[in-house]
């Protein structure tokens, strides 16, 4: 398993929550290498603004891998998400997800997270909106294999959707969309709230053979051993299924982005060694 934290990309001039770590894009990735972190969660709202090759460069120059494209930014800056009351806010949401895909290839990253980013039932119709998820899902991961980048899928807490709450939510939803190019992103803050066991949807999960992504945050969404969530009973789960991917730090930037991410990897690094 390895190690990475969620931070904006530089066409992010609005502060994001959940993103971590100070000072240009440039900066920020030389921090993420000295705390010693393997890779960053890039969190992306405008793909077709970015300067893919000099953000390729920074990420290279700093010895790290790119864990996965977020979306989270996208409706938390600007409100657009696949699901929505308008089909032109739907259209918009569409075109960036294209896009990236396309910034995740360029990039060599694996996955492309959908969580927030997929809207609401209730803003798109009712239940009969899922179907339109469905089929947007199926149409982006055929983009998305022909890319080698791979689509996740993260349940989220009933205060922030009104569709996919547990892992067993996502892997139903999976199956309906009936694509080998999507899986699950499960967030240790959501499952916490949704879940009856921290453990055990970890497990499902893997057994499907469909997590391919892990965010991490404590009951509270703040760093790893600030709240009370075991993570050592998490990290051991994973470690026994078998998962070799990416943990990574989405959580509240306090006291303040920088000493997030490094209260992050100092608990983190005593459960996963840098060696692994």
């Amino acid at each position: 398993m390895k190690l990475a934290l969620a931070t904006p990309t530089p066409e992010v001039k609005t502060t994001v929550p959940v993103a971590l770590l100070s000072g240009t894009f440039g900066e920020r990735m030389q921090k993420a290498a000295r705390l010693g972190y393997d890779g960053v969660e890039l969190m992306v709202v405008r793909p077709d603004e970015l300067p893919v090759d000099r953000i390729h460069d920074q990420i290279s120059k700093a010895g790290l891998e790119v864990a996965a494209i977020a979306t989270g930014a996208i409706y938390m800056t600007d409100q657009v998400t696949l699901l929505a009351s308008g089909p032109e806010v739907s259209r918009e949401a569409a075109i960036r997800l294209d896009g990236l895909i396309d910034l995740a290839a360029a990039l060599e990253a694996p996955i492309v997270t959908i969580g927030s980013f997929r809207g609401r039932l209730a803003w798109a119709g009712g239940a009969e909106a899922r179907g339109k998820l469905v089929e947007i899902l199926r149409v982006a991961a055929e983009k998305a294999i022909r890319q080698g980048v791979r689509l996740v899928l993260e349940p989220v807490n009933r205060y922030e959707g009104d569709l996919v709450h547990t892992a067993a939510e996502g892997l139903a939803l999976i199956k309906e969309v009936e694509h080998s190019h999507v899986g699950l992103l499960l967030d240790t803050y959501h499952v916490n709230i949704e879940e009856a066991s921290l453990t055990q949807p970890f497990r499902e999960a893997m057994a499907a053979g469909r997590l391919w992504h892990v965010h991490l945050g404590d009951s509270n969404r703040l760093p790893p051993g600030q709240g009370h969530l075991d993570f050592p009973g998490i990290v051991t789960t994973l470690r026994e299924a078998g998962y070799r991917g990416y943990l990574s730090a989405e959580l509240l930037a306090r006291p303040d982005p920088d000493a997030a991410a490094e209260a992050t990897i100092e608990y983190m690094r005593q459960l996963v060694p840098a060696s692994n």
